[in-house]
């Protein structure tokens, strides 16, 4: 196998659609038996205070979690496996049942928004984290 440099795998993450972005780093997770939120979790807030005052950044990595279903939970479902290709009708039906789960983590703000539209949009009960 060819050696690939960094700048070479940076390029190519950059040109990844969100989605490609998220089958990539679940494969990741899967290949080497980490989660990416783990990570995020275990490093320090960026810019918070060591006494636990204000934080002087914005937040930037967020995990999107439907707390609930709704009353539409096809359409909820069906915007989930948008979201979220790899996963099959009964995972995404699974997800859905059990709510309040995660359903994208560590993505940034922008990407984070849109699902959140996305789901509300089909009815669902959408948090932030």
């Amino acid at each position: 196998m060819a050696k690939v440099s960094h700048e070479d795998l940076l390029k190519a993450v950059e040109e990844m659609s969100v989605l490609e972005l998220s089958e990539f780093v679940k494969k990741l997770e899967e290949k080497f038996g980490v989660s990416a939120v783990s990570a995020v979790a275990a490093a320090p807030q960026a810019g918070a205070a060591a006494d636990g005052g204000e934080p002087t950044e914005e937040q930037t990595v967020f995990n999107v979690v439907v707390a609930s279903g709704g009353a539409n939970k096809i359409a909820v479902i069906k915007a989930v496996r948008e979201l979220v290709p790899t996963l099959g009708l009964a995972e995404a039906k699974g997800l859905v049942d059990s709510a309040p789960k995660e359903v994208m983590t560590a993505v940034n703000k922008k990407t984070a928004e849109e699902a959140k539209e996305k789901l509300t949009a089909a009815g669902a009960t959408v948090e932030l984290k």
